[in-house]
Parts: structure tokens; C-alpha cells; sequence
């Protein structure tokens, strides 16, 4: 069998079965499926050629995942540090290839007016209700999360773009719940089933976007070395 289609089928489970455990409340489970998944995005992309940073965004967001099951401020605020070390690698990697799959100046432009316009209304809601020790991390995190989103969508396309947006939500919900907002029933299903879709597609949009660029690299070296 391919190892990549196993990696990914196996990614694919561990993410069903999280989604499952969390509606059905056990524990448990969640704790041991969520500490498989991004090991295992992280080794499909790997055995697909994925960028160091790549691979490191997903290692730092597998240690955002554990520390996020403890309900503990100190916790809390370290899980958060890991992700936007995450995102940090995410921008580093999208600048370093961005230019692969650029949008037009006009419509990176509207992007990023967008996501700005949204950054700053959550903040501005979510300010009042914050812990006050809590307040300007959230705001932080936010604004490098946004930057994330932004050039995802602006520099590698929809599938990336889509995944930067998810994130955003996911990360959202989290906030809202510190806040102490109304959630939806079974938040942190909806929590986790934004943030794996997000993952994937940031993982998937970034593989596919260089998996084009290679193709026309390899199909000109071959036409080379049958050249006579």
C-alpha cells in the first residue's frame, strides 16, 4: 500500500473518532486522537515533500493541542504561544513560495481589507469580556492569526485560503468560550471540526500549489535529457 494513502487514511480516522468522542463526551478518546492528529498530517506531508516549515507549523500546533487539554491559565497561555509560533512558520513558508500562486495586487488588497474589517470587530467584541491578564495576548494572537489567514489566501489560493479562514474560526470559538459567551451545543466539536479541516487544507492547498510548480521543472529536465 502507499504509505502516503495510509498516513492520510489514518489521519482521516483518528479525526472521525475525535469528532465522535467529543459529541459522545468521552474523554478519553479525544485525548488520545488528538494527540495523533498532526503527527500524522505531519508525516503524509513529509513523505510528500512538504517544506521544513511546513512540517514545523504542524509540530507546533501538535504541541498547542496538548497543552490546550488542560484547562489551566499557564496552559493556556503556552498552547497559544505554540500555534503562533505556528503561524509564524505558515507566514515565513507562504512569503518564501507565495509568489507560486500570488493573487492579483487588487484582490490581496479587498483580502486583506477583510480580514482587518473582521479583526478588528472580534477584538472590539471580545475585549470587555476577556480575563484582563488575557486581554492583549488574545489581541495579539489574533492580529498574527489574521496575517496568517490573509496570506493564505492571498498567495496560495483557495484551498489554503479556506484553511486560513478556518482557523480563524476555530480560534474564534476558543475566545468566545473564554469570554464566557453563549456557545453553540458541544462547542469543542465544533472547535476541533473547524481546526482539523483547517490543517488539512492549509497542508493540502500548500502540497498541491508545489506539486504544479514541479511538474512543469521535471517535465522540461526530462525533455532536456532525452534532447540529443
Amino acid at each position: 500500500m502507499n504509505p502516503r494513502r495510509v498516513l492520510l487514511a489514518a489521519f482521516g480516522l483518528s479525526a472521525v473518532l475525535d469528532l465522535l468522542s467529543l459529541a459522545d463526551g468521552y474523554d478519553p478518546a479525544h485525548t488520545v486522537t488528538k494527540c495523533l492528529l498532526m503527527p500524522l498530517l505531519a508525516a503524509y506531508a513529509v513523505l510528500r515533500g512538504a517544506p521544513r516549515l511546513l512540517v514545523a507549523a504542524l509540530l507546533f500546533g501538535w504541541g498547542g493541542d496538548i497543552l490546550l487539554l488542560s484547562d489551566a491559565d499557564p496552559a493556556f497561555l503556552a498552547g497559544m504561544a505554540c500555534f503562533a509560533a505556528g503561524h509564524l512558520c505558515y507566514l515565513a513558508l507562504f512569503r518564501t513560495y507565495g509568489g507560486l500562486n500570488r493573487a492579483p495586487r487588487a484582490r490581496a488588497g479587498f483580502l486583506a481589507l477583510g480580514y482587518a474589517v473582521a479583526l478588528a470587530v472580534t477584538v472590539a467584541l471580545l475585549w470587555p469580556d476577556l480575563p484582563a491578564d488575557l486581554r492583549v495576548p488574545v489581541a495579539g494572537y489574533s492580529a498574527l492569526l489574521t496575517a496568517m489567514a490573509w496570506a493564505a489566501a492571498a498567495r496560495f489560493g483557495l484551498v489554503a485560503g479556506l484553511g486560513g479562514a478556518l482557523f480563524m474560526v476555530s480560534d474564534t470559538l476558543i475566545a468566545t468560550g473564554v469570554a464566557d459567551w453563549p456557545q453553540l451545543p458541544g462547542p469543542d466539536f465544533w472547535i476541533m471540526l473547524t481546526y482539523i479541516a483547517a490543517q488539512f487544507l492549509l497542508v493540502q492547498g500548500v502540497l498541491d500549489t508545489l506539486a504544479e510548480r514541479r511538474a512543469p521543472a521535471a517535465a522540461y529536465r526530462e525533455v532536456r535529457s532525452t534532447t540529443p
